[in-house]
């Protein structure tokens, strides 16, 4: 469909050169909760051409306080079918698929494999599904950003934008990397996360809940703030520019990715954000 001028002010600020790119790009969003649709949301409107959405989940009561599809005419529809609905009226032109299921190991893969991607988008909040994703795209060479924990979080300001070697005081980052270490995966996957304490009384235990062992308290703002960073790390590196952080990466890190990857360990800088097993240059919702 022709651009009838509704990305006139995103041409203006990123050029038109980047804004073919972004029509040319294809982009997956896995979890459309309280940060994936907020993701999704900001590429569409940013002008990419086509997207695929994922998540099995149905809006529920306590997603109203936070999660873009979630309004009270809404409640028990498919997330994926929702958002698919909204981001066309966006943009009519959007080539989208919606895929409304719970996907886990080979379904992941498949999807992945389905079609030649420029970027990954993962906003999962349960751990095992999480690190198969990130797996399998650090294995395929994926470019791929991954939203930590924004359960518990209050302060905006401390959300941070850097690879997972270089994540830190974020629980879930933290189980992330000892499972991704032991998958001989130390770094090459940009992460969204916050190092604010989690306040003891934000965490409650829960039973009988899908894939929930405990329920973190959230507040309206801080997982669609996190959605919108994801989105910036891929809008902005489709366009050519390399997110880089000058957070430190670990003497320990270093020493093995300078060991499985015969770089001198000089030129891993503490900002240089290394690439293990060939990747790209490139929690609670």
């Amino acid at each position: 469909m022709e651009d009838t001028g509704w990305t006139d002010r995103t041409a203006l600020l990123l050029g038109d050169a980047n804004m073919e790119k972004l029509r040319a790009a294809s982009v997956l969003v896995m979890g459309l909760g309280g940060v994936g649709a907020y993701a999704a949301e900001m590429l569409v409107r940013a002008g990419i051409g086509k997207i695929c959405i994922v998540d099995g989940d149905e809006v529920s009561l306590t997603n109203l306080n936070r999660q873009l599809p979630a309004l009270h005419s809404t409640l028990g529809q498919s997330k994926a079918g929702i958002l698919k609905a909204r981001f066309l009226d966006i943009n009519p032109g959007l080539e989208i698929e919606a895929i409304g299921e719970y996907v886990k190991d080979q379904r992941m893969v498949e999807i992945l494999e389905s079609r030649p991607f420029d970027y990954v988008v993962d906003a999962i909040d349960t751990l095992s599904p999480k690190i198969y994703l990130l797996y399998h795209c650090v294995k395929r060479k994926m470019r791929v950003v991954s939203a930590m924990g924004s359960g518990g979080k209050a302060d905006p300001l401390q959300l941070k934008i850097c690879d997972i070697s270089q994540t830190y005081n974020c629980a879930l980052a933290d189980a992330l990397r000892k499972r991704l270490h032991k998958l001989n995966i130390y770094t090459g996957i940009q992460a969204v996360f916050s190092p604010e304490p989690v306040p003891a009384h934000a965490v409650r235990k829960t039973f009988g809940e899908r894939n929930k062992k405990s329920m973190v308290g959230t507040v309206s703002y801080m997982p669609p703030l996190v959605g919108c960073l994801c989105a910036s790390v891929v809008i902005r590196e489709l366009c050519g520019e390399r997110v880089v952080s000058d957070l430190p990466v670990p003497l320990s890190v270093r020493r093995k990715i300078a060991e499985e990857e015969k770089f001198p360990i000089a030129e891993i800088g503490d900002g240089a954000r290394p690439l293990k097993s060939g990747a790209p240059d490139s929690g609670s919702d």
